[in-house]
């Protein structure tokens, strides 16, 4: 049976504030607890005036104290950004503080430029070449597995889930190497989803933690009463995409009736690429198109995204998704395993 997660880049949307986007992200949280969701993610992203969740744990410990049962954790956390003792520490103290329920999602993907670079101390593209060796101490660390100089408290002991990230071939390989379930990132990046998700099947090596391979993959996902609504409430992550592959990426705009209709061909073929990996409708047209999604992945699990300039929008998008995935009465309480881990 298919789970279902959620992704939130807790968007800062134009005209609004900091406090507004960590209060809409607890809200979205609390409605993926209620509605039977696995878990609720958030992405580390820097210096980007339209996505709040820098401070990935701080936010997670947010989130944590406004649920009470569904799994949260990072999607991800890009460790050449850090150190693997400062990670163990941070999410060693989410795990003390919201036991059994914390996933810690790493991706190698630095993400910056020079001047996030100085402002880190780090140089991220060296650091990313030592991703590898990293995920291996910071296991290490959480696990005890491996007799280190230093030991992490919090951290050492932490019953908590590593996940590998990656929209290539490279984490997918490391994911299959290390045992450790994989997220692919195709909400993004759909290029390389079924060769990715084949290599990690086909080299999985069972490990302490998981004993066959476990595939999450993140889609977009938008819902409304009409196709016609779906498409506009989408708009908005349409035009954030336009402005980040355009250099030109700020605070979430309002939708725009017929976008994507009003752009020019190379624009317009960014999105459809995009859109391989994307739900986009009325409840029963979404249904139809994550079920295919699922069919063709094979994944356990779907992690749904999808950024709305209303956070309203972004909670009747997931109830009405839900609801139709489910096959239940939007009126229904689902009871789902929101404090299920991976099965080993």
């Amino acid at each position: 049976m298919t789970r279902y997660s959620v992704l939130d880049l807790v968007p800062v949307r134009e005209g609004g504030t900091l406090t507004e986007a960590f209060e809409a992200s607890a809200a979205l949280a609390q409605t993926a607890e209620r509605l039977g969701c696995t878990r609720f993610w958030v992405a580390e992203h820097h210096a980007m005036e339209g996505i709040a969740g820098g401070a990935t744990s701080v936010v997670l410990a947010h989130i944590g104290n406004a649920t009470s049962t569904i799994r949260i954790g990072s999607g991800g956390i890009m460790l050449p950004n850090h150190t693997p003792f400062q990670i163990a520490e941070q999410f060693g103290t989410l795990d003390a503080l919201f036991p059994g329920r914390i996933d810690l999602g790493l991706g190698r993907a630095p993400g910056a430029g020079p001047e996030l670079q100085r402002a880190l101390r780090k140089n991220l593209h060296q650091a990313s070449e030592y991703f590898p060796q990293d995920v291996v101490e910071l296991r290490a660390l959480i696990t005890g597995d491996v007799d280190l100089p230093i030991k992490a408290t919090p951290g050492l002991g932490s019953k908590i889930d590593l996940w590998m990230l990656g929209s290539s071939l490279f984490g997918a390989q490391l994911a299959a190497k290390l045992g450790m379930p994989y997220a692919f990132a195709a909400h993004f990046a759909p290029d390389h989803l079924d060769a990715a998700l084949e290599t990690y099947r086909h080299q999985f090596q069972p490990s302490q933690a998981l004993a066959k391979p476990y595939v999450a993959v993140a889609m977009n996902v938008f819902a409304a009463k009409t196709a016609e609504e779906a498409e506009t409430m989408a708009s908005s992550q349409q035009q954030a995409f336009v402005a980040l592959r355009t250099g030109t990426p700020g605070k979430l705009k309002p939708p725009v009736e017929g976008y994507a209709q009003s752009l020019p061909a190379p624009h317009r073929a960014m999105l459809d690429h995009l859109g391989q990996a994307a739900a986009v409708g009325a409840p029963d047209q979404v249904r139809d198109q994550i079920d295919a999604f699922a069919a063709r992945t094979r994944a356990d699990e779907i992690i749904l995204c999808g950024s709305t300039f209303d956070p309203q929008d972004r909670i009747r998008s997931l109830e009405q998704t839900m609801h139709a995935l489910t096959r239940s009465e939007p009126s229904d309480a689902i009871k789902g395993a929101g404090t299920a881990s991976i099965p080993a």
